[in-house]
């Protein structure tokens, strides 16, 4: 694996799983690859980031004011902490976004680190240059974490079985995936790092 590589898991959180207020449908699937993704970065001793959905209670993201989603990982709730069976190492960088109770913020690069550095600029300072991604959900903070990633010149592979959709649309995750493809984003699996 390239030395200037990072592992970037997004949002797999409690509310984004069954049961959860915003389940994406199995989207508790991506936790065992996951769990492979970060045994293989960790064996190379290479970053381990993770991103989540950290919202205030009154944002304009949530139905009751203004926005499309019912209330979801409100910070310092059972919903928002990462899945128990997610297997994140001690020292992994927890990146916190939709923070900001005027944004969406679906990208991880909206969030920042417990210093309240950017993603951008925690990853300049640690020399990554590529990152891997799987998470929740494909359609919504996938795409944006990828295609913005992308556009800030990172070199993205997104892994295919490590990732689940909301699907609003039938169709909503397939037709990211192409999005995503053709945005310059390798598209690849956990078995193939």
């Amino acid at each position: 694996m390239e030395r200037d590589a990072a592992l970037l898991i997004v949002d797999v959180q409690n509310d984004f799983c069954p049961k959860g207020a915003l389940h994406v449908p199995e989207g508790d699937r991506v936790v065992e690859p996951l769990n492979r993704a970060i045994r293989r970065f960790q064996e190379e001793g290479l970053p381990i980031l993770a991103s989540r959905d950290w919202h205030p209670t009154v944002t304009r993201h949530f139905q009751e004011y203004g926005g499309i989603w019912p209330a979801h990982c409100v910070r310092d709730t059972p919903g928002a902490l990462f899945h128990p069976d997610l297997r994140l190492p001690w020292d992994a960088v927890i990146i916190s976004k939709g923070t900001d109770p005027e944004r969406d913020s679906y990208s991880a690069f909206d969030g920042t680190t417990a210093e309240g550095m950017l993603l951008e600029e925690f990853l300049e300072t640690q020399g990554v240059h590529r990152l891997y991604v799987g998470g929740l959900a494909t359609d919504y903070c996938i795409k944006a974490t990828v295609l913005e990633g992308l556009l800030l010149g990172r070199k993205i592979t997104l892994l295919l079985d490590a990732v689940a959709g909301v699907d609003l649309e039938p169709g909503d995750s397939v037709r990211a995936l192409e999005v995503i493809r053709q945005g310059g984003g390798i598209l690849s699996r956990v078995d193939e790092l």
